[in-house]
């Protein structure tokens, strides 16, 4: 998978947000491979469906692509709700 840009095009923009959380998931485990390769990795997510993508059988098939792709990784996903997700919440308004 390449993952040119930071930015959602106008049909990633559509996707449902399950969806876009596991997107930018796949994204920032790609883009640090080098560093996290073979080490455990933790995935703090304001989406509490995110928590269940490696868990379970997902009905989509773009998901079920994206459950195998992070079988390369030791990653665990857990919800942390928004109002406790500080850090997250502000790296995700910088502006650019």
């Amino acid at each position: 998978m390449a993952f040119a840009s930071q930015k959602f095009t106008p049909t990633q923009k559509s996707w449902s947000t399950i969806k876009k959380e596991a997107f930018a998931a796949i994204w920032a485990l790609n883009k640090f491979r080098n560093w996290i390769f073979n080490k455990p990795v933790t995935v703090y997510s304001d989406h509490n469906p995110l928590t269940y993508i490696t868990e379970s059988a997902t009905k989509s098939a773009k998901l079920m692509r994206w459950a195998l792709a992070l079988q390369q990784y030791d990653v665990v996903f857990k919800y942390k709700a928004g109002r406790a997700n500080v850090v997250a919440d502000c790296l995700s308004r910088l502006d650019n």
